[in-house]
């Protein structure tokens, strides 16, 4: 299936999902584990066999919706988003309302590691057997993604060759565009300062002894 735009997920109207970086992410809350897994049961039977990646706990449901094999523009294979996820999220948010759940938008977030270095291909396969025990899942000459989903997917971002320098690691946060704000906002009043925010899809923020985090966003990717 061919892979969907921001614009076209954006007016998709699904108010209780948000796609962060390569997939849609929802959250409802539960009273009860028992309620969690009924509802995640649920889920399953209304999916049709495309079933999302679902965390049950006594608190909440998380759900995660990607389609492996979607076809971008250009003719790339990619896992990403397409109608089909959009069609099980709204089947999904039509369940959850039935139930009496309310999604939790601020409960949405993902964690990305990244890793500044300018040979990705000579550190990659090390990472990939250090975080998942096997270095295959070295993918694309760009990224570490563990399929148990376990570890943080990490991702290598390109620089000239240079002596070491005194932060190479950094974290992603990938937000909802309507929660970036307050999140960026509160991470401000704790000390923070915002070093970088010319473009809409993330803004850098350093603490107060210079080490830098990103706050991203799908907004004008």
């Amino acid at each position: 299936m061919d892979v969907l735009t921001v614009q076209a997920i954006q007016d998709a109207g699904l108010a209780d999902w948000s796609k962060l970086s390569t997939a849609l992410h929802a959250r409802y809350l539960v009273g009860s584990l028992a309620e969690g897994l009924g509802f995640a049961q649920a889920v399953a039977e209304v999916s049709a066999g495309h079933d999302p990646e679902v965390r049950a706990t006594s608190t909440f449901v998380d759900l995660k919706l990607t389609t492996p094999g979607a076809v971008d523009s250009d003719g790339d294979v990619r896992t990403t988003v397409t109608q089909l996820d959009v069609d099980v999220a709204r089947s999904i948010s039509e369940l959850a309302a039935a139930r009496g759940l309310k999604a939790d938008l601020d409960g949405i977030f993902l964690v990305e590691l990244g890793l500044d270095t300018h040979d990705a291909d000579e550190i990659g396969p090390f990472w990939a057997a250090l975080l998942t025990g096997d270095a295959a899942n070295y993918k694309n000459h760009l990224e570490v993604v563990d399929p148990t989903g376990r570890a943080p997917d990490l991702w290598f971002q390109k620089t000239s060759e240079h002596e070491t320098p005194r932060q190479r690691f950094h974290y992603d946060l990938w937000m909802p565009i309507a929660q970036a704000p307050a999140r960026i906002e509160a991470a401000v009043a704790a000390g923070g300062t915002i070093t970088f925010a010319e473009y809409e899809s993330f803004t850098v923020l350093t603490d107060a002894q210079g080490n830098n985090a990103c706050i991203c966003t799908i907004q004008g990717r």
